[in-house]
């Protein structure tokens, strides 16, 4: 343990000297409070440490201790329904000690110390066991099971391990090494956040991550293990997309991490939560949701450990065989603590003023996302994806943050402040959005959705495009000038783009759509751009195919609940047949 003395206050950045033992990231408490802060670099035997926490009053000559460990989280029974601020405090508990005022210096556990849980053990003494092996489950909340896993860098025989109600610090288990060593096992375990989770392998990703969000399943979709990026100008509908995802996502575990966001919009998220209910379940969604917060009033160095410490918690529980997936909302104000801090540093700024290592920073958080095989015996397969929002300064992309995620993820769900102002959510530009998992999926979408699932998101997309283009040429010669056939176009397109990608997230029943009824919905429209083509081509009334009722029951099968899909689908295509021939007879009729 090194003991120094602050020689410089520079805002969150504390300079000590007397700290040639202290190491790289190691955690130091800084004057007689306590403040938690992390070395971050190393001169001679002056240290610079990050203090995450508010450090007005600290002045020099301030005593400040090592602990001589790195930044770590605790990982254990009690992360699930828990919300936590960046460094892993909970801020439920804290409230209760300090009020709701959170004094500087207070140290809270991160699990609780007294609660006890029911352990049940899933091996018996004398198995062998290596790191990643389960030990034994707890039942955390209803939808999550929580496994106790052998820590890494652990393996031997198994000599007691004892069922019953113990607290996260008792001993569960006693494993004899092959060493000779005896080593106890608790139901927490501890890693430093700035190190990814080790696993034995990670696997191509190719199944989806079904969002119930149509313009991204439909034409830009995300695949288990994926990254995909939300950039957007302010005003644009990022944090109620990543809301949507946070709730409706096909994932079992949800780590929510609020970093430099405003207070308001963490509070949204928690009144909103507990009331929500997973869609296959039943249940409150905060049963399978952990949430960070770090919003913008906060000390703005705890924003950079709150990504570090919500993507560790999210490995956790992709180790145990759970697909997770994880919101970091915003990556910017991320960046932004990266650059004052720099600043602060007096290290030699990049483009912008960022620090020149940003882009290899961003990289280390997206690729700790991923399908992998983890350690142990059994195998299993977990996924951990990672969908992170950049607000670029006035929606210009061509920034830095914003550059440097798209050069890693491999979706760019593109949010256009110009839809936005049209009141079109989610404002999901389909023009200028992408999606590189979109080949490695389709052979999932046709096994299972449908097997015309792949060419209807082609036909679709060319009916965009082709509107793009036609939307230019009618603002030279009006609609009139075009033939009838591309008016069609427009018509469908127009039906793709308010009936289809429009999607109201407050809507009880429009906010989440199965991909069964992704399908029929865009099914529906294709089918009556074909068939009006069709009677189009045999002289059927052009003004009465374009104003048929059927239309109208079209686009308010999106509000259809799950349950009718199938009948009101079979009702509306029977509806959509029947005007069709009847406009075509009506005009053979009058030929004759």
């Amino acid at each position: 343990m090194s003991h120094g003395k602050v020689v410089k206050v520079s805002g969150p950045l504390v300079v000590a000297s007397g700290m040639e033992e202290a190491n790289m990231y190691d955690v130091v408490h800084v004057g007689e409070q306590g403040l938690i802060g992390e070395i971050i670099e190393m001169r001679g035997d002056r240290a610079s440490i990050q203090v995450y926490e508010e450090t007005a009053g600290i002045g020099t000559g301030v005593p400040v201790v090592t602990t001589g460990a790195p930044l770590s989280v605790e990982l254990g029974p009690g992360l699930i329904e828990t919300m936590y601020d960046g460094i892993q405090r909970p801020l439920e508990a804290m409230r209760e000690i300090a009020g709701s005022n959170i004094t500087r210096g207070i140290k809270v556990p991160s699990l609780s110390r007294t609660k006890k849980w029911d352990f049940v053990p899933a091996v018996k003494a004398g198995d062998e066991v290596e790191a990643g092996d389960i030990i034994g489950t707890v039942q955390e909340t209803v939808l999550v099971e929580h496994r106790i896993m052998v820590p890494y860098g652990v393996s031997g025989t198994v000599d007691t391990v004892t069922a019953g109600q113990f607290t996260v610090e008792d001993t569960v288990c006693v494993i004899k090494q092959k060493d000779g060593s005896v080593k106890e096992l608790t139901m927490m375990q501890k890693w430093p956040v700035r190190r990814g989770r080790p696993y034995k392998e990670k696997l191509v990703p190719e199944m989806p991550l079904v969002t119930g969000q149509r313009v991204i399943d439909t034409l830009f979709p995300i695949a288990k293990g994926g990254v995909a990026a939300v950039p957007g100008p302010f005003g644009s509908g990022k944090t109620v997309v990543q809301h949507q995802l946070a709730k409706w996502a096909d994932a079992e575990i949800v780590v929510y991490i609020g970093c430099g966001e405003r207070g308001n919009e963490m509070t949204d998220v928690l009144m909103e939560f507990p009331e929500l209910k997973d869609p296959n379940t039943g249940q409150s969604i905060m049963k399978r949701t952990v949430l960070i917060a770090n919003t913008s009033d906060m000390p703005v160095a705890a924003r950079e450990a709150s990504i570090y410490t919500g993507i560790t918690i999210a490995e956790y529980f992709r180790d145990m065989g759970y697909s997770v997936a994880i919101m970091a909302d915003s990556t910017s104000r991320w960046a932004e603590a990266l650059r004052e801090m720099s600043g602060r540093l007096e290290e030699m700024p990049g483009e912008e003023g960022y620090p020149a290592y940003l882009a290899s920073r961003l990289a280390q958080f997206y690729e700790r996302a991923g399908r992998t095989i983890s350690l142990g015996k059994e195998g299993r397969l977990g996924a951990l994806s990672a969908i992170g929002a950049v607000s670029p300064p006035g929606g210009d992309i061509s920034e830095p943050v914003s550059q440097a995620t798209l050069r890693i993820v491999k979706v760019f769900w593109c949010l256009d402040s110009s839809l936005a102002y049209k009141r079109h959510f989610p404002a999901i530009n389909w023009l200028q959005s992408y999606s590189l998992y979109v080949d490695r999926l389709e052979e999932w979408f046709a096994e299972n959705v449908d097997k015309e699932f792949p060419q209807l998101r082609s036909k679709t997309i060319a009916l965009l495009q082709d509107e793009a283009e036609l939307s230019e040429i009618v603002q030279l010669v009006g609609v009139d000038g075009l033939s009838h056939e591309d008016r069609l176009k427009l018509e469908a397109a127009r039906s793709i783009r308010e009936d289809y990608l429009h999607q109201n997230a407050f809507h009880d029943t429009d906010t989440y759509s199965s991909l069964k009824k992704q399908f029929k919905l865009l099914k529906l429209i294709h089918m009556y751009y074909e068939s009006a083509r069709e009677a189009s081509a045999k002289g059927a009334d052009f003004s009465a195919l374009i104003s048929l009722p059927v239309r109208e029951s079209i686009g308010r099968f999106k509000y259809t609940e799950e349950k009718d899909v199938d009948e009101v689908y079979d009702r509306i295509v029977k509806e959509l047949k029947d005007s069709i021939f009847e406009l075509t007879t009506q005009e053979g009729e009058e030929d004759d």
